[in-house]
């Protein structure tokens, strides 16, 4: 197992389970913390989506141009 906390959870019949508190203390997870849940190579992944995560993304998607000009040029090349 990766990761520096390693425990064991059960699933109840609604299927929630509990993240102990170790994990929830180094992830930063807290009351109404929302989790990104996906499957990655068979393994059930979730990720909090903190203030830290949402500053990571920041930039990630940008391009050479803002949508804006590319818009714009996109336009002016119509007409």
């Amino acid at each position: 197992m990766s990761g520096s906390l390693a425990a064991t959870s059960l699933v109840t019949s609604e299927g929630a389970f509990v993240i102990p508190e170790g994990l929830r203390r180094e992830l930063g997870i807290q009351e109404g913390t929302r989790l990104g849940v996906y499957r990655e190579q068979g393994r059930l992944v979730m990720e909090p989506i903190t203030e830290d995560y949402i500053r990571s993304l920041r930039g990630c998607c940008k391009g050479e141009d803002s949508l804006v000009d590319a818009l714009t040029h996109e336009r002016r090349n119509e007409k």
